[in-house]
């Protein structure tokens, strides 16, 4: 026949149970939901509408020399003349540390293709209008003849943003100067080429009027010898190289953790069932603090501090008068005076102590306080006769 759980064996198993669900709940509630690849973030993985993904594999049929970027901008050459890194629409900020490193990327030499409204977040000199646009798909024209617009005399793009305020280094390329769409930005040997969104290279933009041949004379170098080495960003995207940030987006770490719990549950079984086994001391009801403690609740709940102090005086009486060899019907009075005598206890006023308990033993209400101090000041003496000798056994 099987033995029956204990009580605390079943009360760890409804906890760890408890417990299990509890986190199998959260995983589902926090869970991402299923509708973030329909994100409209120009994402080379995204295959949605407003994702990249087209745009990037055309380039590798074309062999364009591209590749996708999911490291830090820190991580950049040093020395990049040929180097082209785009930034989609990035929804990430970068950190100080990073922004220096896109900073110095441009000045050395390096180009960068920038679309959204969040150029002020990666480079604090830039300035876009505080009016957000009309999110409606807009049709843009060349404000001057450049590079760009060799077969792209209609660009299609939904603006997050308009420039702001121009620079000396800056150049409207596409739209009038208060609604430009897109501006190039000489930033130290570098150009920073910024639109107003990333319409161009998306899935369902890039089809658009003339949006292919712009964005692909955005792709070509001012030297056509050598061509640009093209870093896709991924890391402003949230896509790391690293293989915890990796985990960390899926639901192995709430798995991890989960099993974690339940190791350390079975653990705690274990060590319970398998530990020594102590014995609890069991304390004498016949111990002398048990009884001390039991007669001193019982004289607190009968109120009776008056019999406290009449024990301790008839005590203290009876060792006084068989040390001073004196009748047990002595009065009080003439034993205290003896004691001061005989036993050099002048200044203890024992007469008075003798005097002052015989009178509260007779109070039908003695304070606790009174009783206390007259109760402590009779044991002490008692304790100092019972260490003493008898005065006759000294004279014989």
């Amino acid at each position: 026949m099987l033995a029956g759980i204990a009580a605390s064996d079943r009360k760890i198993l409804l906890v760890g149970g408890s417990l299990l669900l509890l986190m199998l709940a959260a995983s589902v509630i926090l869970a991402p939901p299923g509708e973030q690849f329909n994100s409209p973030v120009p994402s080379t993985y995204s295959a949605q509408s407003g994702g990249a993904k087209a745009a990037y594999l055309l380039l590798s049929e074309l062999h364009y020399l591209v590749r996708r970027w999911e490291s830090s901008p820190t991580e950049l050459d040093a020395n990049p003349p040929n180097a082209l890194l785009i930034l989609a629409e990035p929804f990430q900020p970068p950190s100080e540390k990073e922004k220096k490193a896109l900073a110095s990327f441009v000045k050395r030499g390096g180009h960068l293709l920038f679309t959204g409204a969040m150029i002020r977040a990666f480079f604090p000199d830039a300035s876009v209008s505080n009016n957000p646009p009309d999110p409606a798909w807009e049709t843009f024209s060349p404000s001057m003849p450049n590079r760009l617009a060799k077969g792209a005399q209609h660009v299609t793009i939904q603006p997050q943003a308009y420039w702001g305020k121009f620079s000396s280094s800056q150049l409207a390329l596409y739209g009038d100067i208060d609604r430009a769409g897109v501006v190039s930005w000489r930033v130290g040997d570098g150009e920073i080429l910024w639109w107003a969104g990333a319409t161009p290279l998306t899935n369902a933009g890039i089809t658009k009027d003339d949006n292919l041949a712009f964005f692909l004379n955005a792709l070509k170098n001012r030297s056509p010898e050598r061509a640009y080495e093209i870093y896709w960003d991924e890391y402003f995207h949230g896509q790391r190289s690293s293989l915890w940030s990796y985990v960390a987006k899926t639901s192995l770490v709430w798995g991890l953790l989960q099993l974690g719990v339940i190791a350390l549950a079975l653990l705690f079984t274990f060590s319970r069932r398998s530990g020594p086994i102590y014995v609890p001391a069991e304390v004498s009801r016949l111990s002398p603090l048990e009884y001390v403690e039991t007669l001193g609740g019982l004289y607190e709940r009968a109120g009776a501090a008056s019999s406290a102090v009449a024990i301790s005086y008839q005590r203290f009486r009876s060792l006084l008068t068989r040390q001073l060899g004196l009748p047990s019907s002595t009065p009080g009075q003439e034993v205290g005076q003896a004691a001061e005598e005989r036993l050099g206890w002048k200044e203890a006023g024992i007469a008075q102590l003798l005097q002052r308990a015989a009178e509260a033993s007779r109070v039908e209400k003695l304070p606790r306080r009174e009783a206390l101090d007259l109760v402590q000041k009779l044991e002490q003496h008692a304790t100092k006769l019972t260490a003493r000798p008898s005065i006759r056994k000294e004279k014989s």
